[in-house]
């Protein structure tokens, strides 16, 4: 596949996102720490970053990290309204816009360069109009490949640019720790490290056949490739997730089997009315788990066939998390998450109608009910009284 030779992809993060739309509408807590969220952090300033607070640490260790910090409660209407007006402006800037996030995307604007001037030009236009007229802060990176614009904008955070010239890529890339390149998490670092392996160019230089009788064959070759600025995916426009999915937040208390089980079905319900309502349907069911060490674990189960119906994606989700219920009890856990891949775009077959026998199948009566008078209409008697997880503001499917 052919990769241009010049530096035309640009990657866009907005900084900080939901603390940084806090700061900009209450000017109280500009330059101080702030932390969104309550209980558990759900995005925090580079203040309070600074003095060791994350996103997903409990409520009472982050104000332990930093009593000064400033919480607010999240404000999710004002960020899906923040994200619509910094989308519109990339789509003034170009028209090939692949969203990954409510916050953060890849642009394309290698064919501008006659109309409007050179890549940096762009981005440096691209981020004094959002700082003009959305009041936020962003970073973007500048590079020949996705994966490397995304290194450079990480690099070049907060508020910062990063352009990455063709010949001088792998001298920007090799220095850095290996956690920058993607799919590197805790677990394969470690792997890595134990064998002396702190940096991109030394993965470079361990060579494929070596990674791969270290990693296995798809991250081998995949971290093999990246290492040397081997990406030569485009960015797409309109391109449809591939998976949808739910997370929960939890605090660093004890979780009892039941509460971990409630707070699943709740993600499930979401989950699945989301497929629903864009038409999709999944087979593959992946529990996502976030340990209090803060290590993360992934447990997958494919169905014989793909559906969007509650009953057995929520059947398999359970059987995930029971399996792994050992686990979570020496180590506790902080966050879980349930997604559906695989999803394809047959028709979903809809759920039970509100006029037939309900106990026939429950799962598909609330479906139907959920499905015609909202999400509000039904509970689930086990999340009776149990605060509901926030829904996060999504990029349209």
């Amino acid at each position: 596949m052919f990769v241009s030779r010049e530096a035309h992809i640009l990657h866009a993060d907005l900084d900080a996102f939901y603390a940084s739309v806090e700061q900009r509408d209450d000017a109280r807590l500009r330059g101080r720490p702030v932390i969104v969220g309550g209980g558990v952090v759900l995005a925090c300033s580079y203040e309070a970053k600074a003095r060791g607070v994350r996103s997903a640490m409990g409520g009472r260790q982050a104000r332990r990290l930093c009593p000064e910090a400033v919480v607010v409660p999240p404000r999710m209407a004002a960020y899906t309204a923040a994200s619509r007006a910094v989308f519109e402006i990339f789509r003034q800037t170009t028209p090939v816009v692949e969203g990954l996030s409510i916050d953060e995307a890849f642009l394309d604007v290698g064919g501008l360069r006659r109309l409007v001037g050179p890549p940096v030009g762009i981005a440096t236009r691209l981020r004094r109009e959002v700082r003009a007229r959305v009041g936020l802060p962003i970073t973007v990176g500048v590079a020949r490949t996705k994966f490397l614009a995304k290194v450079a904008s990480g690099v070049a955070k907060p508020d910062g640019l990063l352009v990455v010239p063709p010949d001088e890529e792998l001298a920007f890339l090799h220095p850095l720790p290996v956690e920058r390149l993607w799919g590197v998490g805790p677990v394969t670092a470690a792997k890595l490290r134990e064998r002396g392996v702190r940096t991109v160019g030394q993965v470079a230089r361990l060579g494929e056949a070596t990674l791969v009788s270290l990693l296995g064959a798809g991250a081998g070759r995949h971290l093999h490739a990246l290492a040397h600025n081997r990406d030569p995916r485009p960015v797409q426009v309109g391109r449809r997730r591939g998976s949808m999915g739910a997370q929960h937040a939890l605090g660093g208390d004890r979780h009892s089997p039941a509460e971990l089980e409630a707070i699943l079905a709740g993600l499930v319900d979401r989950v699945t009315r989301r497929m629903r309502a864009a038409s999709r349907s999944g087979r593959t069911v992946t529990l996502r788990l976030r340990f209090g060490d803060y290590t993360r674990a992934t447990r997958a189960r494919t169905l014989a066939k793909a559906t969007a119906d509650t009953t057995p994606l929520l059947g398999a989700a359970r059987a995930l998390l029971r399996a792994a219920l050992p686990e979570i009890e020496r180590r506790g856990v902080t966050l879980v998450g349930v997604s559906v891949g695989n999803l394809d775009d047959s028709p979903v077959q809809p759920p039970l109608p509100f006029d037939r026998d309900p106990g026939a199948d429950l799962d598909a009566a609330v479906d139907a009910v959920r499905d015609r008078f909202g999400s509000t209409a039904l509970t689930r008697a086990v999340l009776l009284g149990r605060q509901p997880s926030l829904e996060m503001p999504l990029l349209p499917d």
